[in-house]
């Protein structure tokens, strides 16, 4: 089934006759004929919104309770089961009584679209998720109904409701939106002039950017070539902190001011574990960047700067936007921050924007998680506070005249070691505890300057000083081995957890799956290697990233799944506790490569059906269109044989033509089912050449009467590049089908134009047209509309036309007749080149 189309009217503040403007239009298609009915409208006690709802069928709503109070939604099972072809629904972004079938009514709307029902709706500029910050700013309310932007760019139409704000503050004042006791309220808030003039500025630009949007569609589809302004691709950086949700709508509020832009969110962990994000957090930015039409990439790396730039770069990002820091201001003694090392080493190709949120400088919240794998900066600390400390603490020591006593000398080296401990871990403070013996003893045990103890006490006191250090070095190491064990354990639940809930969804593809691999191990390439046998060579199965291994002896790691497949990654040798993070990756790509060749191989027996029916379809013709001139062929010749009938000269040139028409309608047919049957096998191997419109249509319009036709086809075209043979079987099909249907009187017109580096064939006709939920069902094979006769052919024609003009690079669609009837639009390459320009000839024939 189909699905069916959303049509959405988009207001720039309430009142301004969304609602009124949708009724409108359910009374024209009530009067076109189309079966329309309200599945939902508020009118709000506006008594003009109130009248419009008569004469449209309304569906019962269904009542809920809820917190002892009677509320009434939309009935979604009642508009199924009546099936119409159009439903009226208000409110888009409304939030649904809990309890009811869905959250939110724009999920109503998607269950009606997917049973194939056309859906009218409304929603205001305030509702769309990327514009709740901006909204708030501006009017100082929070809009808590929101609907996904891409709920709504997804809809076939938009249509802007707009007025001006002193319009509306005077239907305001009228009494025509709100009762005579809430406008002075309204007037002095909400609905001031200021806010007013700036939510039609918003609405203005968001559907500015659909209308390029269209634009660019139709470009597309009509393969137009002109220059296109670079695509657009944001990178969010994400800290897994509160300020998130900011960043990412800011992201979004930039995207949408650039038609095709992107939005990538990225998390950068490090490898030894999430130090300071909310996995509760991070799905809850998750699922706001993937509403808003974004992606969320998940990424380790030590260096977070680094790897945020990296993979920037990696997906050709244009900006990146970031929060600024948390951090407090002392702690800026430790480093500029990774918001200013990105932009100091972002480069001329790459746009860092720094947002201000409410958590700047608050603190992280979280502390920092210890690891083992400390890095060079950490273990050069670790050292010099071992070694080098004890030195300084001497050299004070014995230069101040403050007799400390030892047992204080010895705590105060004993903070050192434990110092040594914390930064550098057990080494440094194991060093730090030798040295430190040593320096006691030389200075501050009598005898001074000497390695010798005269008092028995002080040895043992430099002894328990050593064990005391030794000891508490390696519990302070023990617990930062494990804290990073901990932690490091996290991030690998969070990544598997991501990873299992976006392959199990089916939302991860074979490519994408290896491109997350890549990313996450910060890769080179990593490809899927698999073979049918343990002689037999390998093969990949997919791949991603430049210079792919052919075999996993080839690849710097390689991960085994199964007997006879294995990922192959290249760029670096991972560690060993790596490893089960990517042995779950290769066992979820040998999953999604199973279910994509399932896939596969579901669409294989598709098509096999799609044949079945197709050769059903053609026994269900030849049974009765093909028997039907043959029939009264058969008929004629049996008269002519016949001697029991003395036939006149008249009679008998009646049956031969009555024979010759029957031939030539039995050859159409033939020549149709063969035509049918060669694009179906894709045998179709078009000759393309350049040629003229003028020397190709008009031998096109043999099969039909003189008179049926009026043809005006410029000479002043441009050639196009086609096969002419085809495009003479596909410009016949086309016109007969137009004059088939086509009032006798009135000819039908087949008209040529240029369009950019395209030429238009238009063949209008006056006949009863066709809706558009049908326009497209005309083009299937053995499809006719409406209520043609069975010996009008076995809806071959269109279908036929259709391939022809694709094998050669063009398109065929249907389109409404202004006035009535249908045109279709046959669109062709243009040579490029200037159009010849033939003085002196007319630029209209007639037929």
């Amino acid at each position: 089934m189909a699905r069916g189309k959303l049509r959405i009217y988009l207001g720039s503040a309430p009142g301004v006759g969304k609602t009124y403007a949708m009724l409108s239009e359910g009374h024209r298609r009530v009067e076109r004929g189309t079966d329309c009915v309200v599945a939902f409208v508020e009118h709000h006690g506006r008594p003009r919104t109130e009248v419009m709802l008569h004469g449209l069928e309304q569906i019962q709503r269904r009542t809920v309770e809820y917190r002892g109070s009677t509320f009434t939604e939309m009935d979604v099972d009642a508009v199924l089961e009546r099936a119409p072809a159009v439903a009226l629904v208000d409110e888009l972004a409304h939030t649904n009584v809990p309890g009811s079938r869905n959250t939110k009514r724009w999920q109503d709307v998607e269950e009606l679209l997917q049973a194939g029902i056309d859906v009218v709706s409304t929603v205001n500029i305030q509702h769309l998720e990327s514009l709740g910050d901006v909204v708030e700013s501006i009017t100082g309310v929070r809009q808590r109904e929101t609907v996904p932007d891409e709920v709504v760019r997804r809809a076939g139409e938009i249509e802007l409701v707009d007025m001006s704000p002193q319009a509306l503050r005077r239907r305001m004042a009228h009494g025509n939106i709100y009762t005579s006791d809430k406008v002075d309220a309204a007037l002095s808030n909400y609905f001031r002039p200021g806010n007013l003039t700036a939510l039609r500025e918003l609405a203005l630009l968001w559907v500015a950017d659909r209308v390029d949007e269209y634009l660019q569609q139709y470009r597309g589809e009509h393969d137009i070539r002109s220059t296109w302004q670079a695509r657009e691709r944001i990178v969010v950086g994400l800290t897994g902190g509160p300020e998130g949700r900011t960043l990412i709508r800011r992201a979004a509020r930039m995207a949408a001011k650039g038609s095709g832009s992107e939005i990538l969110a990225v998390y950068v962990a490090r490898s030894d574990g999430l130090t300071s994000a909310s996995p509760k957090e991070l799905a809850v930015q998750r699922t706001l960047v993937e509403d808003l039409g974004g992606t969320f990439h998940h990424v380790i790396g030590d260096d977070i700067p680094a790897s945020l730039l990296e993979f920037a770069r990696g997906v050709n990002a244009t900006q990146i936007v970031l929060g600024s820091s948390r951090r407090k201001t002392w702690q800026y003694m430790f480093g500029p921050g990774v918001g200013a090392t990105v932009a100091r080493e972002s480069g001329p190709d790459l746009d860092v924007h720094i947002v201000t949120h409410d958590e700047v400088a608050k603190g992280r919240g979280l502390p920092v998680a210890r690891g083992a794998r400390l890095g060079r900066a950490r273990s050069i600390w670790g050292w010099l506070s071992g070694v080098a400390g004890p030195a300084l603490l001497t050299l004070l020591l014995t230069n101040v005249d403050a007799d400390l006593g030892l047992a204080n000398d010895m705590l105060l080296f004993l903070t050192l070691t434990v110092a040594a401990a914390l930064l550098g871990g057990l080494l440094p403070a194991l060093a730090s505890a030798a040295f430190g013996s040593f320096l006691l003893n030389y200075y501050f045990t009598p005898p001074v300057h000497q390695i010798t103890i005269a008092d028995p006490k002080n040895i043992l006191a430099i002894a328990i000083f050593f064990l005391v250090a030794v000891s508490v070095a390696s519990v302070v190491d023990l617990a930062a081995r494990r804290t990073h064990q901990a932690a490091r354990l996290r991030a690998e639940s969070e990544i598997l957890s991501f990873l299992a809930g976006s392959v199990l969804r089916g939302e991860t593809t074979l490519d994408a799956l290896l491109e997350r691999v890549r990313e996450t191990f910060a890769m080179e390439s990593v490809a899927l290697l698999e073979r049918a046998g343990d002689v037999e060579p390998w093969t990949r199965a997919g791949s991603v990233g430049p210079h792919p291994a052919a075999r996993p002896e080839d690849a710097d790691v390689d991960m085994p799944v199964g007997d006879h497949m294995a990922l192959a990654l290249s760029g670096r040798v991972l560690p060993a506790e790596d490893r089960r993070v990517l042995g779950a990756f290769a066992a979820q790509a040998a999953v999604v490569l199973d279910r994509q060749r399932l896939v596969d191989e579901a669409e294989e027996s598709r098509k096999l059906a799609e044949g079945n029916r197709i050769r059903t379809a053609l026994l269900a013709a030849v049974s009765h269109d093909l028997r039907t001139p043959l029939a009264s062929i058969k008929a004629a010749v049996t008269s002519l044989r016949s001697d029991d009938v003395d036939w006149s000269e008249d009679d008998e040139a009646e049956l031969l033509a009555g024979i010759e028409d029957g031939a030539d309608r039995l050859d159409h047919l033939v020549g149709n089912l063969l035509d049918m049957s060669r694009l179906n096998t894709g045998t179709v191997r078009p000759i393309i050449r350049e040629i003229d419109l003028d020397e190709v249509v008009p031998m096109a319009l043999g099969g039909v009467p003189e008179d049926s036709v009026e043809l005006d086809v410029p000479e002043s075209l441009p050639m196009v590049a086609v096969d002419s043979g085809l495009l003479e079987r596909a410009v016949a099909n086309i016109v007969e089908n137009a004059v088939k249907y086509s009032p006798a009187a009135v000819p039908v017109l087949v008209a040529a134009s240029a369009l950019g580096d395209r030429v238009e064939v238009r063949v209008a006709d006056r006949g009863p047209g066709v809706p558009d939920d049908s326009k497209e069902r005309i083009f299937e094979p053995f499809q006719r509309y409406g209520d043609a006769p069975r010996g009008a052919g076995v809806g071959l024609g269109l279908a036929v036309a259709r391939g022809f003009a694709e094998s050669m690079g063009g398109t065929l669609t249907a389109e409404d007749t202004p006035g009535g009837g249908m045109t279709m639009v046959l669109t062709l390459r243009a040579v490029p080149g200037p159009a010849p320009v033939v003085a002196g000839l007319s630029a209209q024939v007639t037929s």
